[in-house]
């Protein structure tokens, strides 16, 4: 089997066995994140009226002249803070982390960092939890 296809189906059986543990729910959506080569890409999902309340990537057009790579640290982080701005913008302040079968370091941990932070900064502590 192609090595790439294994790492592919490895980490959407992890994604499967963390999705049974996780719900988002009105008072408290989700937040999944999906990560490719170039880009990283970051959801607020309320799983309950199965809707997508927002989502920011390193691909949208209004904010494209910000990232100088999609695929780094710094990027992932912006993403995070925007992601956080939004979502106290429409009254969100507490999120379930998701994400999605990726290991939690690098960008996946920047993002998060980067909402946990842009939260903490506004005095809403429990995120995430």
């Amino acid at each position: 089997m192609d090595s790439n296809k294994k790492k592919k189906q490895m980490r959407l059986k992890r994604h499967r066995h963390i999705r049974k543990k996780l719900e988002g729910t009105p008072e408290r959506p989700r937040l999944s994140v999906f990560r490719s080569n170039k880009h990283i890409y970051a959801q607020v999902i309320d799983d309950w009226n199965a809707a997508t309340l927002l989502s920011f990537s390193t691909v949208n057009r209004e904010e494209e002249a910000e990232f100088t790579s999609g695929s780094n640290i710094e990027a992932a982080a912006q993403v995070g803070k925007e992601v956080g701005q939004r979502c106290l913008k429409e009254g969100i302040n507490n999120l379930v982390f998701d994400r999605g079968g990726y290991k939690y370091h690098g960008r996946v941990k920047a993002l998060a960092d980067g909402v946990r932070e842009v939260f903490e900064s506004e005095g809403t502590s429990k995120v995430f939890r």
